[in-house]
């Protein structure tokens, strides 16, 4: 009877005996679990930066926009009867539970300051836009509430676009022009950077009143509900859709809660993840070929060695696990070297692109070693099976 020992011991002296051969088939499995560990790690970490982005402007948000999406054989098909009004905006602040209503209208257009001037986004919100969307204040104030139903001509900057026209003097009561209307500017946002390619530092605030004027606009583009925890946003969502069918006689409007948004984000950044695995799978694929052949190579070669273990006395069961052993150390060492590739690989991207998000989870990496040794046996499975069917007589006659 072989014991254990004795398997492990012809295991690793086999695959010692042919050290460049062994080298070269262990590269091809590091390179295939290196590329799925880092592809999955950029994946992973691209997920979780775009959902903490959109969760910097809170989870307990309601969006309604003018439109309804309905749904039939050629697609979505967006109808508006009756736009959103500054006044279904007041109406929807007096529902319970409700903390902040932003009534929004966007555009872009011409911001100057004397010889200056800069083509900005331009975004009319309501005074309580920097509460809902957490935006603080690196100067002045934000826009304040409308006295006598009109807002004062005020303007806040964000980050960029105030280094763009002021460089580091301070704007604080400057006039400015924003589409040839002229403000006066009350305040400077703290540095956001960017969202999906969106700068949140290149913007300027005016109220949407003004926004009204300055786009020609009857209705807006969209009013954010802010709500406390005291409810659900499906239950508010319920309360904001009655309110507004009572106001336009039909439903004709879309309601959108931040947790479907961020859960359709998570699905599709998940699946967006797994594909780009999947990619980095094809190299394990290489790697698990590379196996197949040189086991099938080393069942060749030791046909006599396996006739002369099954006359000694080893069962078919144990030749089967020493081949089985054999493939799967070897996948398992070129597992643990791929994991070390992948550092040095990771290390080199950290340090080259400071800001390229990576998230690898300590859970994956067990995963990938015995993902890896998976491999091993499953490539291992047919060369073994052909050793341990070898008749002894018929394998020691090949000497």
């Amino acid at each position: 009877m072989m014991r254990w020992e004795d398997g492990f011991r012809m295991t690793a002296s086999a695959l010692i005996s042919r050290p460049l051969r062994s080298l070269l088939t262990l590269l091809g499995v590091a390179i295939g679990i290196a590329a799925v560990a880092l592809l999955t790690a950029i994946g992973e970490g691209l997920r979780v930066y775009v959902l903490d982005n959109f969760s910097q402007f809170g989870t307990r948000i309601i969006a309604v926009n003018p439109g309804k999406t309905l749904t039939s054989g050629m697609g979505g098909i967006l109808s508006s009867v009756r736009p959103l009004t500054l006044a279904d905006s007041a109406a929807l602040g007096h529902l319970a539970h409700v903390e902040a209503v932003v009534p929004i209208i966007q555009g872009s257009g011409d911001i100057q300051f004397g010889a200056m001037s800069r083509n900005s986004d331009i975004i009319g919100g309501g005074h309580q836009l920097a509460e809902a969307w957490r935006f603080r204040l690196a100067l002045g104030q934000f826009l304040p509430e409308a006295r006598d139903g009109r807002s004062p001509p005020y303007a806040v900057l964000g980050h960029k676009l105030r280094r763009e026209l002021f460089g580091e003097a301070n704007p604080l009561g400057e006039r400015i022009r924003v589409g040839g209307v002229r403000f006066r500017v009350i305040g400077v946002m703290e540095e956001k950077g960017q969202l999906l390619g969106y700068d949140l530092d290149d913007i300027a605030y005016i109220p949407v009143d003004w926004a009204q004027s300055l786009f020609n606009r009857e209705g807006l583009m969209e009013i954010d509900l802010v709500f406390n925890a005291g409810t659900g946003s499906a239950q508010l969502a319920e309360r904001v859709r009655r309110m507004l069918l009572e106001r336009h006689g039909d439903e004709d409007f879309t309601l959108t809660t931040q947790d479907d948004m961020l859960a359709s984000l998570d699905r599709i950044l998940g699946t967006l993840t797994i594909a780009i695995g999947a990619l980095g799978g094809i190299s394990l694929l290489v790697g698990a070929v590379g196996i197949l052949t040189i086991m099938t190579t080393t069942v060749a070669e030791r046909t006599a060695e396996i006739g002369l273990l099954r006359a000694i006395g080893a069962s078919d069961r144990q030749v089967l696990g020493l081949f089985l052993a054999e493939a799967a150390l070897l996948s398992l060492a070129g597992g643990l070297l791929g994991l070390l590739l992948m550092g040095l690989l990771l290390l080199g991207l950290y340090l080259a692109v400071p800001a390229l998000p990576l998230s690898l989870a300590p859970g994956f990496l067990l995963l990938a070693l015995l993902l890896s040794a998976v491999i091993g046996l499953l490539a291992g499975i047919a060369p073994a099976r052909r050793a341990a069917r070898l008749h002894p007589v018929d394998a020691l006659r090949s000497e």
